[in-house]
């Protein structure tokens, strides 16, 4: 039985997946965590992703026990791995999530034409903390030192992959969330790169970046073909099968909504990110930083597990009688409010625990859905897919579909960015295109999740938007 192997190394875990190559069948996992991070300084060895893949590996008996014929990672996206010239990280890596560089970002806007308008036609996104270019900004600001010392700027799963083969390579995907690569003339600018040090070689310093369908070499010793890889958005894409038209809804620590599409994305608010994605198409993107870590810190607050706050949630009626929960509770990137704060409206003397449980749910839909606004018509024909860690959670699921008014579709497959890694595996070893694999796999089935029509959602979100609007 042939077999091959997806690897989701995200901010708090490596997840490791072995996939039959016929099938799709997932024969056999591992899982090692990260140590955990708390903004607005957001840093990880990137050491530690290697060991933790490795033990993942082992648990899943990879490659000793069962030897895979190709393996692909995806991770965490936009992070900055800065190496020496013996490729060792000089410092540890600043993470998507590090809000350290928002004066950078600012910095960084005036310095072309036109503003955040020349950024989205140079690079498709206007720069905000999470790019990869505010982290080099802040670098060059905090420690020169560092960044005159490096011989290398990698990505999150660029670092794994070169653990693995040796070769300094990234994917368009991932590259295209740096702020210096552009989706559209599909090259790097390093004009932009320019502007955050003029004197450096920036051209040795960046890792090729490779075609979907290329190899980026073998698992040094070991025999096995390791893909470019993606990023982690990326990947849960083609883990799910995505097609034009459709749109995800993912909310885990952070929460994200996309869409695939054949045009790239030019957005001069910053509102849309122009990403490219793993297959040569193109993945407009908005995210937000506040998520299921919200609904924890109120679950946490009302001293009950995640089963009694989705219970309580379920318990209040939508609207939650009026109190409403602004969820910018670690800052926030879209809106882009890196020193928010969260904040609660319309609490009365009648408000019950169920009341905040629902209220805390619903700030956190109705945050991303003001976002995925910006991606208009690209994202309104088809399923809506919930995944992430709050794809399990009934009150999840209900108000989701309750407040986008749609059909909510929901995977059975828990590990979507493995999955896709998988299948960026299979199809570079195969030769073949990702739809067939995602075809063949059946990717995206489970459960449908219809909305209640009797839910004013307009009312919700309005109200949520005026105090969005007034929250400090």
């Amino acid at each position: 039985m042939p077999l091959v192997v997806g690897v989701d190394s995200s901010t708090s875990a490596c997840k490791v997946q072995v996939h039959d190559l016929d099938t799709g069948e997932v024969v056999a996992s591992g899982r090692a965590p990260h140590t955990s991070t708390v903004p607005p300084k957001s840093e990880q060895d990137p050491q530690e992703w290697e060991i933790a893949l490795r033990t993942a590996c082992a648990q899943a008996g990879v490659p000793d026990a069962r030897r895979p014929a190709a393996l692909a990672v995806a991770a965490q996206q936009h992070g900055l791995v800065v190496l020496d010239q013996s490729g060792e990280p000089l410092r540890p890596a600043k993470l998507w999530n590090d809000t350290e560089s928002a004066p950078d970002a600012e910095a960084l806007l005036p310095l072309l034409p036109n503003g955040p308008a020349g950024w989205a036609e140079a690079c498709g996104s206007v720069p905000v903390p999470s790019f990869t270019i505010t982290k080099l900004h802040w670098l060059q600001r905090r420690e020169p030192e560092t960044l005159k010392g490096a011989a290398a700027i990698m990505l999150p799963h660029d670092w794994l992959t070169f653990r693995l083969t040796g070769r300094r390579v990234t994917d368009r995907g991932d590259a295209s969330g740096t702020g210096y690569w552009s989706p559209r003339e599909d090259r790097y600018r390093f004009d932009l790169l320019r502007l955050v040090e003029p004197s450096i070689a920036w051209d040795a310093l960046v890792p090729e970046v490779l075609a979907p369908d290329a190899a980026a070499g073998e698992w040094t010793g070991m025999g096995v073909t390791i893909t470019a890889g993606t990023g982690d958005n990326m990947a849960a894409a083609l883990g799910l099968g995505l097609r034009p038209g459709e749109l995800v809804l993912s909310f885990g620590t952070s929460a994200t909504a996309f869409t695939v599409s054949d045009v790239a994305a030019n957005d001069v608010t910053g509102t849309v990110a122009g990403f490219a994605d793993a297959t040569g198409r193109f993945l407009p993107l908005v995210c937000t930083m506040n998520a299921t870590k919200v609904t924890d810190a109120i679950a946490r607050l009302l001293g009950v597990d995640h089963e009694t706050f989705d219970a309580l949630a379920l318990e209040a009626p939508a609207g939650s009688n009026g109190l409403v929960l602004v969820p910018h509770l670690d800052g926030e990137r879209t809106p882009n409010r890196p020193s928010a704060t969260g904040s609660l409206s319309g609490l009365r003397t009648d408000a019950a625990p169920a009341h905040l449980a629902r209220a805390a749910v619903e700030g956190v839909v109705c945050n991303l859905l003001a976002a995925a606004d910006a991606l208009g018509q690209q994202a309104t024909d088809g399923r809506v897919l919930l995944v992430g860690g709050a794809a399990r959670s009934p009150a999840y699921r209900r108000v989701v579909a309750d407040l986008t008014g749609r059909v909510v579709q929901v995977p059975s497959d828990g590990e979507l960015v493995a999955a896709g890694a998988a299948v960026q595996a299979a199809a570079v070893h195969l030769g073949c295109g990702f739809t067939e694999i995602t075809d063949a796999w059946n990717l995206g089935r489970g459960d449908l999740v219809e909305p209640d029509d009797r839910v004013d959602r307009a009312a919700i979100r309005g109200a949520y938007a005026d105090a969005a609007a007034k929250a400090p």
